[in-house]
């Protein structure tokens, strides 16, 4: 399997995210949706960054039980009730992001929500891995 990262030069610079990916293997998992759930079901952190890291290590947690690692992510989607809270918050996200999941990041959008399923949910990510 591999990933292979691209990031024309004739784009904005890629913060955070990769322009495309080109993903070459034999199996591919579709992540479903993760907010900050903790194993009772009850939405944890008061805050956007506290919630993104949960939701982070929950989809990182369902990626591993079907056999990937963060290095296998080839998409993530990031559903935020307050873009605007998202966008303040960049550079710790990015930090939570570096210790849960490195330096190699997928293809990436930031999709604004008036909701999520639980209503206390303020982040929710979902994704595509290809694994060898």
């Amino acid at each position: 399997m591999s990933l292979e990262r691209i990031n024309p030069p004739g784009l904005s610079p890629a913060g955070g995210f990769s322009h495309a990916v080109a993903a070459t293997g034999s199996r591919v998992i579709f992540l479903a949706g993760q907010t900050a759930l903790d194993t009772a079901g009850k939405v944890v952190g008061d805050g956007l960054v506290e919630q993104f890291e949960t939701a982070l290590a929950n989809l990182l947690a369902a990626l591993a039980a079907a056999g990937g690692t963060s290095h296998d992510l080839a998409r993530v989607t990031v559903y935020a009730t307050d873009v605007a809270d998202y966008r303040r918050h960049t550079a710790e996200l990015g930090r939570v992001w570096h210790r849960l999941a490195g330096r190699d990041y997928p293809a990436m959008a930031v999709i604004g929500a008036v909701r999520l399923w639980d209503e206390e949910a303020l982040v929710e990510l979902d994704g595509i891995a290809v694994l060898p």
